[in-house]
């Protein structure tokens, strides 16, 4: 049941995600294709409008007629927007108009250069002046406009990723805000329901000590407040869920000791716990003592779930520069590479019982509260996973 809501929840944020991105990839395709011809259809334009230049020109070489050499100086004046230049053909620079780079026109080999890239992109009108000489040549480039529509796209392409990336991290921030909202709630709310019964629980307590005060009596009230204490740790660790948590300086091993002790006696009797100390007495974190309990034993309950009641725990505590690190490894079934990051999601479970809450509560105690980090260090499916806690020596470095 957890696995297929799990399934269920990570299918749900595919198909908005994959619905985001399809209709931003529909969007540039119609932008790229709508403006792909209208870029054609102004190039046809333009070439038209060249060739009439160059018949204008041609006028202005040839004719004798008032008329028709005004009226071709008219044409020639009134491209305000095509890059034109007319060369004469032995390579004599007789007009330009339009060209932005003034450097062309001075300079001869950029002139050359210029020419040879128009000529290599077929933008030249040849037009003969007469039977005898080479035709003239009239080199254009693509106007401002023709510029600006065929990198349209390359900018709306630009504009919808951006608009993408906006969109994910908010859609991300707003689901990451409920959640927490949602965690604090339900961390606050059992905590304050635990409150009522655990005090009953404590007064029903000393009434039995009180009503059997033999040796029997006291072990079975001894046990009940061992269990009362328990409740009263898990109460005191769902309040902490939503504030700061004071952090101190603790030796760990210490600490890892103890839970181990606690874990070992609840496990399977096929399932072997060691602890290697590699810190040398410098084995001292800030961090708040209930809570990290809370992380180490959450990983020690998945590596006793994963191992089915056979196999082997091994938890190591070493020092790298400004941190120190547990390691914890198990020899269970492994995790699959590609779920790494997913098992610490809300919702991800692999148990017909439980939330899936778990890992995402104990990364968020590690990251959020004690400035740390976990990760899984090394997994392979069918020999086991080994989880990394890091922690900082001074939780403000």
């Amino acid at each position: 049941m957890a696995e297929r809501k799990s399934k269920d929840l990570y299918s749900q944020r595919r198909f908005w995600r994959l619905l985001l991105m399809g209709c931003a990839l529909g969007i540039v395709l119609f932008s790229v294709i709508f403006t792909y011809h209208l870029a054609r259809q102004i190039e046809k334009d333009e070439k038209s409008r060249v060739q009439d230049m160059a018949q204008a020109y041609r006028v202005l070489v040839t004719s004798t007629d008032e008329k028709e050499i005004e009226d071709a100086l008219k044409l020639t004046q009134k491209n305000e927007s095509i890059p034109v230049i007319w060369m004469s053909s032995n390579n004599e620079l007789y007009d330009s108009r339009n060209v932005a780079n003034k450097k062309i026109l001075t300079d001869s080999l950029e002139l050359k250069k210029y020419l040879r890239k128009l000529r290599e992109n077929n933008q030249v009108v040849a037009f003969a002046v007469s039977e005898q000489d080479s035709p003239q040549l009239l080199y254009y480039d693509a106007s401002d406009l023709l510029v600006k529509v065929r990198i349209y796209p390359y900018m709306l392409l630009g504009l919808v990723v951006l608009f993408l990336i906006i969109a994910l991290v908010a859609v991300s921030l707003s689901r990451t805000a409920e959640q927490n909202q949602l965690w604090v709630g339900m961390a606050k709310e059992t905590a304050h329901q635990l409150g009522t019964p655990l005090s009953s629980l404590n007064a029903w307590v000393d009434l039995l000590e009180e009503k059997i005060p033999d040796e029997e009596g006291q072990l079975i009230t001894s046990e009940l407040r061992k269990d009362i204490g328990r409740l009263e740790l898990v109460a005191d660790r769902f309040s902490k869920i939503g504030s700061s948590p004071a952090l101190q300086q603790v030796a760990v091993t210490s600490l890892i000791e103890k839970i181990i002790a606690y874990m070992s006696n609840r496990a399977a009797k096929g399932v072997r716990f060691s602890f290697t100390d590699k810190t040398q007495g410098n084995d001292e974190a800030m961090l708040n003592p209930s809570l990290f309990e809370w992380v180490l034993e959450n990983l020690l309950k998945n590596a006793l779930d994963a191992m089915d009641g056979q196999g082997r725990i091994d938890i190591t505590v070493d020092n790298i520069p400004g941190m120190l690190v547990i390691d914890v490894k198990d020899s269970g079934k492994g995790i699959p590479a590609n779920k790494f990051n997913a098992i610490f999601e809300p919702g991800y479970s692999t148990k017909k019982r439980g939330w899936g809450l778990g890992l995402t509560l104990t990364k968020r105690i590690m990251e959020q509260y004690h400035n740390g980090k976990i990760f899984v260090k090394e997994s392979n499916v069918g020999s086991g996973t080994t989880f990394r806690i890091q922690l900082r020596k001074d939780a403000f470095v």
